[in-house]
Parts: C-alpha cells; structure tokens; sequence
C-alpha cells in the first residue's frame, strides 16, 4: 500500500516535535511583594508571567513582611494561568539567604522561577543554585524543579553574559534591567527604559548581545520596564524593537502594559497562517525530495522552515493558530 500524504499535523509535528513546551513569557508583570492587594490580582491579570518582588519595589523595612506576602500569595492564590516567579534579594545583601530558605522551604511547590537580580557573574548564579538545591532536597521538592531568571544589569554582567548564560542548567531567561545598567555605566538619562530623543534603538546593542549570549544556550530573553505608563505607542515600539533583536517579552510594570506586550510578542496572525503554510510546503517539498520549494512568490529553503517553525509554535501557544 502506498504511504500516505503527509497531513497538516504530520507537517506541524515535524516542524517541531517539542512545540508543546514552547513557554510564553511576553509579558512579565512586576507585582511589588509589599503589595497583598496588588498580588492577589497578579494571577489573573492576563500576564504569562508574574514576578513578585522582594528586591527594589520593597523598602528595606518592608523586606521580611513582604517575604510573608509573597509566601502567601504563592499558596493561597491559583496560578495556573500565570506563571508564579519571585525576584530576591541580590546575593550581597543580609536577605538574600533568607529569601531562599523562607519562600521555597514553604511554597516552593508552587514555584516555578526565581528571578536572581544583579547576576554580575556566572559565580552569583552557582551561589544561588546551590543553595536552592540544599533547600529542595530539605525540603523534598524535585532537585532542579524551580528555574532561575538571571538579570543583566551592569557593566561587568554585559561582559560577561556569555558565562552567566551556561552557568546553570537552571537558566530558563535572561532578563535586561535597563536602569540599574544605565547607572552602572554612567549612561544619560533618568526615564528607565525609554531613550528618548537618541537617535536609533537606543538598547540595540545591549539586547542584541543578550540576545546571542542567551540564545546560544537555549534561554529566552526578556527586555525590562518602560517607565512612562502613559505612553502606550512608545512602550509598543520598544516591544516592537525587542521582539525584531530576538527578546521573548517584557516587563509589564502596570496592568495597562501586558495587552501591547502580548499582541507585540506574539506572530501577528496572517504571519502565522503565512508560517504555517511554509512549513506544510516544505514538509511536501522534503518529501518529493526538494530542498527549496515556492510560497506566495518567495524561495522557501531550510532556513526559511526553521524560522517559520519558531513562528508556527509560539503562534500554537498564544492560540493563534
């Protein structure tokens, strides 16, 4: 009997075998951890992800209350639209520790990253791996449950990104913190994440080289804030720009901002439905034994598949397709 045609799904299926796991962050919503109201909505906000924070929204007399608004949240709240991540504490200051020990020794089941800031070097998240592999077995969670999210935010992180991409199996993204970055270099400028009036994308390079680092290692990248809430356009452009340099999201650090950063982060759909006829096509053409095939008028090869197998996979996870 003959085989039989290849069907859409045979198609799908081989442009990516692992689309299912593809993981949607285009929009990471900062939710201060001193905040029980602010965090009772983050897991219905509409945002992939929600972080809640311990590190910079959080005064320093506020820290260890927050801790417990944060232990609670993680508990008591259903998070199974949002994905549940923490920021802690940097690993030079007295809360780190605690940070750890407290929010995973007690709801670490209900944890799925920690977002590891000022991450200067690859021995800031070895530190932090470490610990967090003490406190899982401890605690008898799953060794290697929980991911990590490092943040790039200095001169010294930039330099050496390459490193702290490949120093921990843990890694799930990279994550660009543009304000404390722009003090660290000295940089013009008091609007976090904006650059106005510079000529160009003014954070090409930065994200391009996360970017490269980040994806050689198999992680997302995730941009940081747009401080001017009110300018919806400007925050759209720098989605716009991010997503064009390879980022996977970006923060959201006001409700208003997760719809832009989800249409902007996602295949815009006649993209996808073009996507996924490339991959249909040269599905067909690699079974006649073509390695190049036309769709609407364009030479479709390779290369071209494997773009439009990313696309046809984050399209499937953002139910576009």
């Amino acid at each position: 009997m003959a085989d039989a045609e290849p069907t859409t799904a045979d198609a799908a299926e081989a442009a990516d075998p692992n689309s299912e796991s593809v993981t949607l962050r285009r929009s990471q919503l900062a939710t201060p951890g001193s905040d029980p109201q602010m965090i009772e909505r983050a897991p219905d906000s509409g945002a992939d992800e929600a972080f809640l924070d311990l590190e910079d929204s959080v005064a320093p007399r506020e820290k260890v209350d927050a801790r417990e608004n944060v232990i609670e949240g993680l508990i008591e709240y259903d998070w199974s639209d949002t994905r549940p991540c923490y920021r802690m504490n940097g690993v030079d200051t007295r809360w780190f520790y605690d940070d750890v020990i407290e929010v995973v020794g007690r709801a670490g089941e209900f944890l799925d990253t920690i977002m590891v800031p000022m991450a200067n070097n690859p021995e800031t998240v070895a530190t932090v791996d470490n610990l967090l592999t003490q406190v899982e077995r401890n605690n008898d969670l799953p060794v290697g449950g929980i991911g990590l999210q490092a943040q790039i935010e200095s001169a010294e992180a930039m330099t050496k990104v390459g490193a702290i991409a490949g120093a921990s199996d843990r890694l799930e993204s990279l994550v660009f913190g543009p304000g404390d970055y722009t003090a660290s270099v000295g940089a013009a400028g008091l609007t976090i994440g904006s650059g106005g009036g510079y000529p160009g994308h003014y954070w090409h390079y930065q994200l391009a080289r996360i970017a490269h680092a980040a994806k050689a290692e198999g992680l997302q990248v995730i941009d940081g804030p747009y401080a001017e809430i009110e300018d919806t356009e400007g925050f759209r452009d720098s989605c716009r720009w991010a997503s064009q340099l390879g980022c996977d999201g970006k923060w959201a650090i006001h409700p208003s901002q997760i719809e832009p950063a989800n249409e902007t982060f996602a295949p815009d759909p006649a993209e996808a439905e073009k996507a996924r006829r490339i991959v249909e096509a040269y599905a067909e053409a690699k079974e006649a034994g073509k390695g190049a095939v036309s769709v609407d008028g364009e030479m479709v090869d390779e290369a071209t598949d494997k773009m439009a197998r990313g696309i046809v996979a984050r399209a499937e996870r953002a139910g576009i397709l």
